[in-house]
This record gives C-alpha cells, sequence and structure tokens, in this order.
C-alpha cells in the first residue's frame, strides 16, 4: 500500500500479501472467522473488526479494497442483525474520520505478517463509527413525528381489543408511549356512546357498551 502526499515522495504504507497469495489468504480468512464465531466463541462485534483488518493487510484489489472492506463490514454487521448501515451512511462516518481512519489503521497494521499487529486501535476505531451511526439513527428517529390521531387510533384498538370489564392500567400496558392523560381523554370522549364506567376512583373498571 503506498501513500501519495502532494510534494512529497511516495512511502510505503504497508506491504500487503504477494500477487498469488490473496485467494488463498482470503479463504483461510473465511475459515478463521468462521472458527472464532463457532468455536472460540469470540463476540461479533469483536470478530468482525478483526476480519475487516485482516481483508485490509491482505489487500486482495488493485484498486477499491478500502470500499469493498465497507460492504464486507455492512455484510458481517447485518448477518449479526446490526442493522444501523440500513438507515445511517457509515461510509460517510468513515469519511468524516478518514485522517484518523488512516493513521490506526497503519498503527494495527504493523507487524501484521508476524501475527503480532495490535487489534485494539483499528477495533476501537470501527466500533465508535458503528456506535456513532446508532446515535445519529437514534436522532433521526426521535425527530419523527406520528401522524396526528394516532395515539387516540391506537387507544381506542387497545379498548375494542378488551373481551370483558378493564381498567385503564390494562389500557396503559396495551399502548406503551401513550400518556395516562391520553388514555383517559380518550375514554371520556367514548364514554356513553362506546363505553362506560363501572365505578369510581383510579381503580374503576370499564366496559364496552353492547351497542358501541
Amino acid at each position: 500500500m503506498v501513500e501519495l502526499r502532494p510534494g512529497a515522495a511516495p512511502a510505503i504504507r504497508f506491504k500487503c500479501v504477494s500477487a498469488k497469495q490473496p485467494p488463498a489468504a482470503v479463504d483461510e480468512l473465511c475459515l478463521l472467522y468462521r472458527h472464532a464465531l463457532d468455536q472460540d466463541n469470540i463476540p461479533p462485534l469483536i470478530a468482525i473488526t478483526a476480519l475487516v483488518l485482516d481483508f485490509l493487510c491482505i489487500h486482495p484489489f488493485r484498486d477499491g479494497n478500502g470500499r469493498v472492506s465497507r460492504l464486507l463490514t455492512l455484510l458481517a454487521l447485518y448477518q449479526h442483525g446490526y442493522e444501523v448501515g440500513r438507515y445511517i451512511s457509515l461510509e460517510r462516518l468513515v469519511e468524516q474520520s478518514k485522517e484518523d481512519y488512516y493513521e490506526v489503521l497503519n498503527r494495527s497494521s504493523r507487524r501484521w505478517h508476524e501475527g503480532r499487529h495490535e487489534l485494539t486501535p483499528w477495533m476501537n476505531l470501527l466500533l465508535a463509527v458503528i456506535r456513532r451511526g446508532y446515535v445519529e439513527f437514534e436522532q433521526r428517529a426521535g425527530q419523527v413525528k406520528a401522524p396526528r390521531g394516532a395515539k387516540t387510533d391506537l387507544v381506542q384498538a387497545a379498548i375494542e381489543a378488551q373481551s370483558g370489564p378493564f381498567r385503564v392500567s390494562d389500557i396503559q400496558h396495551a399502548c406503551p408511549g401513550v400518556s395516562l392523560d391520553m388514555i383517559r381523554q380518550v375514554l371520556k370522549n367514548l364514554r356513553g356512546s362506546k363505553v362506560e364506567c363501572l365505578g369510581r376512583g383510579q381503580n374503576a373498571q370499564w366496559q364496552k357498551l353492547a351497542n358501541g
């Protein structure tokens, strides 16, 4: 891997495997990755960071290894239920920290050929990118507002699903995320036409009207 810097001579950042070795090296990498998951019981996220680093060190393609490594990261994450990459571009997050990315890759790939490299810097960086993806996804999801009337419809559906007398607490359990005040307001609006109250106080029972 050669680093091209403006105004400076090309510098060898890392010496990958010889031109004939990538097919066998990739086959071995896949076997070791599967063994790490199945036999060594290594946590998937840790195994994925090692998989991607080894792929980059093998450097099987003349060009585009970085892009392929990002696709490989997404595939491995999807296979283990980490699907944030479907909604947030991890590629963009990597680009935003490109200088750190190459510096950490350089640190973690040293002595890779001797099997004495240090995975930790690379692992921390990749896990930080994934975590940033989830934080951004959570922020975006929090900005999406429910359609007007959606919570009212949810409460009404929960009431319709009741097969006998019920309490406000039963509707609360069926409608997580809907406030107690909202539930009470819906019951108040439906009272006399759809439901009736069978008592008084917070624990009073309600029931649907036969003609409701």
